[in-house]
């Protein structure tokens, strides 16, 4: 049973597929991913069973952040193909039964844009205005502000002696969304695209189009994010990007809101405001590593902590908004190696991981090569990783005195290429993956992980994905039904009730490499229980009144009155 007042959507009810195009399937042997290789590859991504594929970034780029500083919105990387190869793409993919959503960067532009270009020439062109332009200040920067990829957020141009605002990279300067004209220039390729044929946007950084008036001084990082985060105009935005856009369409928009939390998520999301349909919240993956201090060093956390999260995630939006669920995408670590164990209970921990995705109430997001459990790469040495912000923080905290050694570390477990390194086809040379050299290695890892191995194992990781989309997709009650979370202080299991009064579930996880116990008193309300998931195969719970659970073992029982 579920409650009347949801209001179904069709991507309420998906499960999307994350592609990160540069690593997924090489067509010609160059070494890079590519539109060819996507389609080449469509079929396989259906026998998963989602329904939407993200792409990332397929625009043409100089690649100063892999794709995510776009010279022509309207044109494909050349090393990806062309806008034919695109054209096909989105034809077969409905073809398929699936949609296709893309990424849409629209905080930053690559400094090779046209617009920016102009914008250089002089004080006085009409583009000027589509950045954010500022004289010095005192003969230094306009203020303090520093980028993300490290280093200060401003860059001096010679040639018209002022400086241009960059969060990120300096070769992807700021667009001045205070400008009419750049909004409008945005919403016409917003629209380009959906009359292409496509089904939605991820929207990269989305929350920070808007800055604080003035741009002021901070007196740390953290107080820099109040000032370009959900800044003054940033639901003014996004509803008029509705009016323009998105309410023409029947699409999907999942933004990409760091530091967006309490009310600035109900805003953000609720069915009444016209905004977004879903956001990407990132407590979750701050847990571990401080985002803020940028140095990859590993904080310890607590299992209770991550619980309360999901939790608090899910009560806040309950009858309001939506939610999307993930635990790791092109920017995190993998999250086997993350929030599992990626040696002797590889395949137990990523099934646990599975369970736990694909139980909650949101749309799930599983990216590529997690379902069939690809670990960390760890490279021995920095040589082999391509990521600008673990090269820049690698070299930053090494000039400061942190040891080579603890930085590979740090590294080994935080940095971004974790995520994209090939994906792992088969078992001969570089994975199935190109023909050539990949522009990133492969890790050493996929002879023993990779899709072929895991088709052809009933028991593999890849099928038991299968299964939990399968039993999500059979029953709504694990779209729309409620959450309640179950001892949020235990630090190894996570527990939780879903659906309502009419019919309940029971999910158990255990997050932790050791044998434990859970006691649930409340379990003798049931007269008894049907089991229909476990990731071991000797499942032997017999009571769910008080379990014995194995290793990062997992359950999910019907629960009968």
């Amino acid at each position: 049973m579920v409650k009347p007042d949801f209001k179904r959507k069709w991507w309420k009810e998906a499960v999307v597929y994350q592609i990160y195009p540069r690593s997924f399937k090489d067509s010609n042997g160059d070494g890079i991913g590519d539109l060819r290789g996507i389609l080449s590859k469509l079929d396989y991504i259906r026998s998963i069973g989602v329904d939407v594929i993200w792409l990332c970034p397929v625009y043409k780029s100089p690649n100063c952040d892999n794709g995510y500083d776009i010279s022509d919105y309207r044109a494909i990387m050349d090393e990806f193909g062309d806008i034919n190869d695109m054209k096909e793409l989105i034809t077969e993919t409905h073809n398929k039964g699936m949609k296709l959503i893309m990424d849409l960067v629209a905080n930053h532009t690559s400094d090779e844009h046209e617009w920016f270009m102009e914008s250089k020439k002089a004080k006085d062109n009409p583009y000027r205005d589509y950045y954010i332009w500022k004289p010095a200040l005192n003969g230094q920067e306009p203020n303090n502000w520093r980028s993300f990829f490290g280093g200060k957020a401003w860059k001096y141009d010679e040639d018209t002696g002022e400086y241009y605002l960059h969060l990120f990279a300096d070769k992807q300067p700021d667009l001045n969304w205070e400008n009419e004209t750049v909004r409008k220039s945005i919403y016409d390729i917003m629209t380009w695209w959906f009359e292409l044929g496509i089904d939605g946007f991820r929207m990269d950084v989305i929350n920070m189009i808007s800055k604080t008036s003035g741009l002021p001084d901070a007196d740390n990082f953290g107080e820099q994010l109040a000032y370009i985060i959900n800044g003054p105009r940033f639901h003014e935005y996004i509803q008029e990007m509705n009016r323009e856009v998105l309410d023409k369409y029947d699409c999907m928009t999942v933004g990409e809101c760091f530091g967006t939390v309490g009310e600035e998520v109900v805003n953000t999301v609720s069915e009444d405001r016209n905004e977004l349909d879903m956001i990407f919240r990132m407590e979750h993956v701050c847990l571990d590593v401080d985002l803020v201090a940028g140095n990859m060093k590993r904080l310890d956390w607590k299992l209770s902590d991550f619980k309360k999260i999901f939790a608090e995630k899910d009560y806040l939006l309950e009858g309001v908004g939506w939610n999307s669920q993930f635990l790791m995408n092109h920017d995190q670590p993998r999250a086997l190696s993350r929030f599992g164990n990626d040696k002797e209970y590889r395949v137990e921990s990523a099934k646990m991981l599975a369970t736990f995705l694909l139980t909650l109430r949101g749309t799930p997001y599983i990216y590529q090569g997690e379902e069939i459990g690809m670990t960390n790469a760890a490279f021995e040495s920095i040589e082999d990783y391509r990521d600008l912000s673990s090269i820049y923080t690698y070299n930053y905290e090494v000039s400061n005195g942190v040891s080579p050694e603890e930085m590979l570390e740090r590294i080994h477990r935080f940095s971004r290429d974790n995520a994209r390194t090939p994906m792992q086809w088969d078992a001969s040379e570089h994975g199935g993956f190109t023909e050539g050299k990949p522009w990133i290695k492969v890790n050493p890892n996929y002879k023993e992980i990779n899709t072929a191995q895991a088709e052809s194992d009933k028991d593999s990781i890849y099928h038991y994905y299968r299964d939990m989309i399968k039993l999500r997709k059979d029953n709504l009650v694990w779209v729309y039904g409620g959450f309640k979370l179950l001892a949020e202080e235990d630090e190894k299991v996570f527990a939780y009730v879903r659906g309502e009064e009419e019919e309940q579930y029971l999910v158990i996880l255990n997050f932790s490499g050791d044998e434990t116990r859970f006691i649930w008193p409340e379990g003798g309300a049931y007269r008894s229980q049907e089991l229909l998931v476990s990731n071991y195969a000797d499942h032997r719970i017999n009571s769910i009144c008080d379990i014995n659970l194995r290793p990062y073992e997992a359950g999910v029982y019907k629960l009968i009155q």
